[in-house]
């Protein structure tokens, strides 16, 4: 009997032990889906999808498991009569729906954790409500849009590493705008960050020379018109700086946007870092072979796929506008040659690290 009793004990406990093993591996596999989040934004010139595994974002502690992006340009219309086009809201729409239902079916990532933005370019139009009522009946999602400070507050904490921010500037030229900005101490606990923006981006700058072009197929003339705009963007750039100041004394820059990774890649070819280090001498000969040697591209992307994206991506005219946003902004700033400049891979991904980041309540507050 007492075999008996020993065998059911032992009989118990084995039962006891599947259980509780399989129990923890049940949890740990929900925690795991509970850990993955999507983000969708709709930005000037494109939209960014970003699936993420976060398992400790205090220590930085997340992989990217995808990112890919559609070449679904809305913001065109803004720089000609202040709105978005009924047509490209429309095909937005039907962008942001393929995508979602690919995140949450194909991802498996709980409804509850894929977020919709726009970005503060797109936020810029008069008729951005369309947008939301869109979205909403195809998706269920509510948009918030991002505006240029908060764009720039998510872009300094998704992007650049916590033990930089207080020597850092970090500029983002986007297809609506520019914007970024820095921090400074405020207490042991929070910081408080100072915007920074610029109402040009890729895209608005170029159908903003585009209204003084009388040929649109003569790219000489775009060129001259486009160099001829180059006092007002100066301008507008050393007000930008003028309004924080403080920008002009931090050692690091870090830089991001579709106009900065269109420079580094066919310039540098593919970042293999996260934070890719140049020099303004750089843009400055990588602003002369686009003007005066497209062909030297073109040749390129013809056996270099990278290359190939970029120009899929961009015009040279939309190349153009970016390199002249990106040369001004770091011509402006004293000792420039003194500095490090840094391209900011993540910088796509920043703002949906950030968002996780309020979110979940993981990280301090940055005010």
């Amino acid at each position: 009997m007492l075999r008996i009793n020993n065998f059911c004990l032992r009989k118990g406990s084995m039962s006891f032990f599947l259980f509780s093993a399989l129990f923890l591996l049940f949890t740990n596999f929900l925690i795991a889906q509970e850990a993955l989040y999507g983000g969708i934004e709709i930005g000037s010139k494109g939209i960014k999808m970003t699936v993420l595994d976060v398992y400790n974002l205090r220590k930085g502690g997340f992989n990217i498991k995808s990112y890919w992006s559609e070449n679904v340009g809305i913001a065109r219309g803004i720089s000609i009569d202040g709105t978005l086009l009924k047509e490209d809201i429309e095909k937005a729409g039907q962008v942001v729906l393929n995508n979602y239902n690919k995140i949450l079916n194909e991802y498996k990532v709980a409804d509850e954790n894929i977020f919709v933005v726009g970005s503060s370019g797109v936020a810029m139009a008069s008729n951005t409500k369309d947008l939301v009522e869109t979205i909403k009946l195809l998706t269920k999602k509510n948009i918030e849009f991002i505006d240029a400070q908060t764009e720039g507050r998510m872009l300094l904490r998704g992007c650049i590493p916590p033990s930089e921010y207080i020597n850092s500037m970090v500029l983002d030229i986007g297809g609506g705008n520019t914007k970024g900005g820095y921090v400074d101490v405020y207490n042991s606990e929070n910081f408080v960050f100072f915007p920074l923006s610029l109402n040009y981006g890729t895209i608005t700058l170029t159908e903003t020379v585009n209204k003084k072009v009388i040929n649109q197929n003569d790219l000489t003339e775009y060129r001259n018109k486009a160099f001829g705009y180059l006092p007002l963007l100066r301008e507008q750039v050393n007000a930008m700086y003028a309004s924080k100041p403080i920008a002009l004394q931090k050692e690091r820059i870090y830089m991001s946007g579709g106009a900065v990774w269109a420079f580094f890649t066919l310039y540098k070819g593919l970042a293999k870092e996260n934070f890719s280090e140049f020099k303004l001498e750089d843009v400055i000969y990588y602003d002369a072979v686009l003007k005066n040697n497209f062909k030297k591209f073109e040749d390129l992307a013809k056996t270099d796929k990278e290359i190939e994206k970029v120009l899929k991506t961009y015009s040279q005219k939309h190349l153009i506008s970016g390199s002249n946003i990106l040369l001004v902004c770091l011509e402006a700033i004293p000792n420039i040659n003194d500095k490090r400049l840094f391209f900011a891979k993540e910088g796509q991904i920043a703002w949906l690290i950030s968002y996780v980041a309020d979110k979940s309540k993981k990280v301090k507050k940055i005010y």
